[in-house]
């Protein structure tokens, strides 16, 4: 999908890419002023797109998921995209803008210096349940399947940790129930975490604004859906240390899933009775309370809800932020790059567009310890 200022879609017509034939990408460059990448997984199908709109000068949007592809991009391309001054920002789909600007939210919504957040994510579902399509789960395969590219990778990137403010933020069992919540609850191992950390570190170093720690966390129901979780976790995580494994992986996602992946993808039905929520609880300091001295003494929580996350709210976010990029010139980083949403767009109307259009953010409580 591409953008223009003053073009119309339907004035554009189609052009059929190729990533094997850089002409054609090349083309389809051109005549935008932003591309909207919604072809993954990434790791296969999305540097040559990258690269073909930084040559061209065209900025450009996905809704990546895989922290590999989009911390490879960053290392290799933010040069290069700064140089022609155009932006390459991905994740902007439900992963990772609600996390990401949901961390910002709670950040701009707190009396005082926020020093930490935990984010619970709650799929909510109507009596059909949930579906993902595959594409989804093949990109969890292989990333799982090469984790080891993705440590070196950060290894040899030589980045400087950024400050902890506050006491640090205590990683929960991988297995914990939630009171507040009233559900066990897993970590998160989607891309929020490190796209999170990716526009902290930048708010950090470019606006030198206080760090904020992050952990993710997705809601599993009852101890049924924990047990559940568990054979499925452990059959995914055997399975995709090896070459067969991940063939079977990706060839049987129902089988292996146990239903919640699959190469049809969700009913129409499916889709109309879901929804998300993502549910912040912040702490921090209070003006003039001082983080060395003290305890945090302020509590924020905080959602970000919507309807349904992949094939609803994805589209949503994922427009909205190239409106954003379009129209909101003056409020973006000063130069081109390869950002996160949260760097791209926290002194935006981004939240503002997004609230009018379904995908809410509030205050659900704060008060001082």
């Amino acid at each position: 999908l591409i953008l223009g200022r003053q073009t119309l879609l339907s004035e554009v017509g189609i052009i059929i890419c190729d990533i094997t034939n850089p002409a054609s990408l090349d083309e389809m460059a051109k005549q935008a002023t932003i591309v909207l990448n919604c072809v993954g997984p990434y790791r296969f199908y999305g540097e040559p797109v990258v690269k073909a709109c930084i040559e061209n000068g065209t900025s450009c949007i996905d809704i990546c998921g895989e922290p590999q592809f989009l911390e490879l991009i960053q290392w290799k391309y933010h040069e290069k995209a700064a140089e022609k001054g155009v932006y390459i920002i991905g994740s902007s789909g439900f992963d990772s803008i609600p996390a990401d600007l949901g961390v910002i939210y709670t950040r701009n919504k707190m009396n005082g210096t926020l020093t930490a957040v935990e984010s619970f994510l709650t799929i909510h579902s109507g009596p059909e349940g949930i579906c993902i399509h595959d594409g989804t789960w093949k990109s969890a395969v292989y990333g799982f399947g090469n984790k080891s590219n993705l440590r070196r990778l950060r290894h040899g990137s030589n980045v400087k940790p950024i400050p902890i403010v506050g006491p640090k933020l205590k990683r929960r069992w991988p297995i914990y129930f939630c009171r507040e919540l009233n559900e066990y609850s897993v970590p998160f191992l989607g891309s929020d975490a490190s796209v999170v950390k990716r526009t902290q570190r930048y708010l950090y170093e470019n606006l030198e604004e206080s760090p904020v720690q992050y952990a993710a966390y997705i809601t599993v129901g009852g101890i049924t859906s924990v047990i559940k979780l568990m054979f499925a976790g452990l059959f995914f995580l055997f399975f995709v240390r090896f070459g067969i494994g991940r063939q079977l992986l990706i060839k049987f996602p129902w089988l292996f899933s146990f239903g919640y992946f699959s190469k049809q993808g969700p009913t129409q039905k499916q889709l109309d009775t879901s929804s998300f929520t993502v549910t912040f609880f912040g702490q921090g300091y209070s003006e003039g309370c001082s983080p060395e001295k003290s305890k945090p003494n302020v509590r924020i929580c905080t959602q970000v809800k919507g309807p349904e996350a992949g094939y609803v709210s994805t589209p949503i976010a994922m427009v909205q932020a190239a409106m954003t990029l379009l129209n909101d010139v003056s409020d973006l980083p000063k130069v081109g790059g390869v950002f996160t949403p949260g760097a791209a767009f926290s002194k935006t109307k981004l939240i503002d567009r997004l609230n009018k259009r379904g995908i809410e953010f509030s205050v659900i409580s704060s008060s001082e310890v």
